[in-house]
């Protein structure tokens, strides 16, 4: 078993256990105010921490909490189903990660017209201000992060870049693009329209291609683009296990020591992959802290109809990033894994 293997493997029978426990209603008396939450889905790491922050929190206000989610990434009729779901159970409130943040627009406009708070979590919607709130990473910042790091890195032989880009989805989520279009910019490439992928010219760029956020999509992803170009020696990823695949892919032609992987998540398997050299640099995000701000406004909004606010000089309320790395770029800020390690996913 290789270490890589061991990192994914070391979590798998606990994210299980979570998993199961996560969608349990919070506590055993009587409450007044209820929540979802509904995910993508409920396997993904990420996820999974989302819900624990929201059960946690939940349990210690006497909310009660049912969650939902979808059965893939990009189970689009699912989290529709549940937001109805939601509505017909007289919920407060729903803290929403969308598979499809255009198409699920009328499922939440109905669920805000029957009275209940609607905050995205991660994904904004589209147009953002379809839910009442979104609390999430900025993930433009997070993909500029690893962008500029990339970029600091390979120093002057950033002009001689052979970059992957390996995304989420043809569909292309919001937080897909806003990372994609971030590393881009980052690095020093021109996005051309921001709000779309693969429309850039720069001939650094090899291409893109789909891992739908998990190792084996990010796996067959990189193979499909070192069969373009096997001299790639950037590899941008939507998610570390699209990195966790990627890295599988070069390693299987001998590549693995010679190609720098980026990613955003910042989750515990992730950081353990940069301290043993696998991704280079992750940007870590804060889902657990989403989830229960998440669960704190529903409860807020319950008692005297009080809606969060966005941080200033922003459309969401930022949960924050940092850039977790052991080999420290000048002029990028960034905290070690030790500290990355401390923080994973809080």
């Amino acid at each position: 078993m290789t270490k890589l293997t061991k990192t994914f493997a070391l979590g798998a029978s606990a994210l299980a256990f979570a998993a199961l426990a996560g969608t349990a209603q919070a506590g055993s008396h009587s409450m007044d105010v209820s929540a979802c939450l509904i995910t993508k889905t409920d396997t993904n790491p990420f996820f999974v921490k989302m819900r624990e922050g929201a059960t946690a929190k939940a349990e210690e206000l006497g909310i009660e909490l049912n969650s939902y989610a979808g059965k893939v990434d990009g189970d689009h009729e699912t989290q529709v189903n549940a937001i109805e779901t939601c509505i017909a159970n007289g919920a407060n409130g729903i803290l929403l990660t969308a598979s499809d943040t255009s198409s699920i627009v009328p499922a939440v406009e109905q669920a805000r017209e029957a009275g209940l708070l609607v905050i995205a979590l991660d994904t904004p919607l589209n147009p953002i201000d379809a839910a009442d709130m979104t609390f999430a990473t900025d993930n433009f910042k997070a993909g500029e992060l690893i962008g500029e790091w990339a970029a600091a890195t390979l120093g002057d032989e950033a002009e001689n870049a052979r970059i992957a880009m390996l995304d989420l989805a043809i569909s292309q989520p919001t937080v897909g693009v806003l990372r994609d279009q971030g590393f881009m910019t980052g690095f020093g490439i021109d996005i051309k329209d921001p709000n779309q992928w693969g429309d850039e010219d720069d001939p650094r760029i090899v291409g893109h291609d789909v891992t739908a956020g998990n190792e084996e999509g990010g796996r067959k992803a990189m193979e499909s683009l070192l069969a373009k170009d096997p001299m790639i020696n950037v590899v941008y990823t939507i998610n570390e296990p699209a990195a966790a695949g990627a890295y599988e892919a070069l390693r299987d032609i001998g590549r693995a020591d010679d190609v720098l992987i980026v990613s955003v998540d910042g989750g515990c398997p992730g950081v353990q992959n940069v301290a043993e050299g696998v991704i280079g640099a992750t940007s870590q995000q804060y889902p657990l802290l989403m989830a229960s701000l998440g669960v704190e406004a529903i409860a807020a909004w319950a008692k005297d109809g009080t809606k969060p606010e966005a941080t200033e000089g922003k459309d969401f309320f930022d949960t924050g990033v940092a850039l977790v790395t052991d080999a420290p770029a000048e002029g990028v800020e960034s905290i070690g894994v030790e500290e990355g390690l401390e923080k994973c996913w809080g």
